[in-house]
């Protein structure tokens, strides 16, 4: 009798590798019931299509779970809901669309590709910092520091103001990215949530007083028909450049070393032909991608594949399953640096694709050019690579290597 399945985040060798339990929900239950986490589960390509783009979803997650709650985790996020609540990812029209329109005037592709020579040079400046001789941990030393350092730069902060940023964020993670073993996880959350938005507040005071060249600056200045952006909604909205600007990216970068070190003969692939770099980073984001998945509430009755979906469930669908879907791909678990056609679903799709799309690209683009220009021999070192306790979030948080 075959044993039923049961999706467990809080699971470690699901943490570590979902691959062979998202192949199994598809073939078995592609829409499943998980009893651990209350919520529905999807994973084929279509189907995880078909919920990012549905009006039979919500994107606003988590207005109905905040409201549900009776206890004193109500009180505890009070102050997190205020700012999360204006985040465009868990916005709908005609409030999104007001929200978007004036953040792509922002982040126009012509700010990002203008970024590329400094983007270069940080990349440089951190890998003469890594030590090649020696073990080093390359998601403390690279992945984490690039992306933080590159749109702290866009938004005309201090550097050295991060590792105070970066503990606000990863308390912050734990609620936005479904931690399952966190137990402090709401508490954590409210105090990143304070401490970050009282610290924008401050720098959106400054710059009203001393404007600048930076991305801040021109989101204080941003105007439409109806106005400029209210003071909670650019506090928000600093909030979600940061924490999506470095989070995602470093995710990507870490991510994409895994996959070369296990797939020796695509990195010298790479190595001997730089040109592919392109095709790769769109690898990368398939092949074991920074969205694990997109978390919606069903906002009508519905039915899909014979289940049905009560309005108010909630579903995760699973873009780093789809992106392996066999129905959509060919050879979906094997990494192929140059695969085309490659329409993975990692950045979104319709109203929520990912603003920060082309900067995450850029930076993988130079940061992986470089570090297997650099050193094509590089390899897992002794220690353990370690993966993110998250259910919306995939990447690893520890990665040894060896450079040469």
């Amino acid at each position: 009798m075959t044993e039923p399945l049961v999706y467990d985040p809080s699971n470690e060798a699901i943490r570590t590798n979902p691959f062979p339990f998202y192949e199994a929900l598809q073939e078995r239950d592609p829409v499943h019931w998980s009893p651990a986490i209350k919520s529905w589960i999807i994973t084929r390509y279509d189907d995880v299509r078909q919920v990012a783009m549905s009006s039979n979803m919500s994107s606003d997650r988590l207005r109905p779970f905040y409201e549900a709650l009776k206890d004193e985790r109500r009180d505890i996020l009070s102050g997190v809901m205020r700012y999360l609540n204006e985040w465009l990812v868990f916005k709908a029209p005609p409030e999104h669309t007001r929200l978007r329109k004036m953040m792509n005037v922002v982040f126009s592709l012509q700010l990002i590709q203008s970024r590329e020579v400094a983007i270069q040079k940080t990349v440089a400046q951190l890998m003469e910092n890594m030590d090649p001789s020696r073990e080093v941990d390359f998601m403390e030393k690279v992945a984490v520091l690039l992306p933080a350092y590159v749109i702290l730069d866009m938004m005309g902060l201090p550097r050295e103001d991060f590792a105070e940023i970066k503990q606000w964020s990863d308390d912050l993670r734990l609620f936005i990215g479904t931690s399952r073993t966190e137990e402090d996880k709401y508490r954590k959350a409210r105090d990143g949530a304070d401490r970050m938005s009282s610290y924008f507040r401050d720098v959106i005071a400054q710059r009203r007083a001393s404007p600048g060249d930076d991305v801040i600056t021109a989101m204080v200045n941003a105007k439409d028909a109806n106005g400029a952006l209210s003071e909670d909604e650019l506090v928000a909205m600093c909030m979600l450049v940061l924490f999506g600007g470095h989070e995602t990216t470093t995710s990507l970068l870490g991510s994409a070393v895994v996959a070369l070190i296990e797939h020796p003969e695509q990195k010298q692939k790479l190595h001997d032909e730089p040109a592919l770099i392109d095709a790769a980073v769109e690898e990368f984001l398939r092949y074991d991608g920074p969205s694990n998945s997109i978390a919606r509430v069903a906002a009508v009755d519905h039915e899909l594949h014979g289940k049905k979906l009560v309005a108010g469930d909630r579903v995760f669908a699973m873009i780093n399953a789809a992106n392996r879907d066999p129905r959509r791909f060919d050879r979906p678990h094997e990494l192929i640096l140059d695969r085309s056609p490659n329409r993975h679903l990692t950045f979104g799709q319709g109203l929520h694709f990912c603003l920060g799309a082309p900067l995450a690209r850029l930076e993988a683009k130079v940061c992986i050019g470089s570090l297997v220009a650099q050193y094509p021999a590089m390899r897992f070192g002794q220690g353990e690579v370690k993966w993110l306790d998250a259910l919306v979030m995939r990447g690893p948080t520890q990665l040894p290597l060896v450079l040469s």
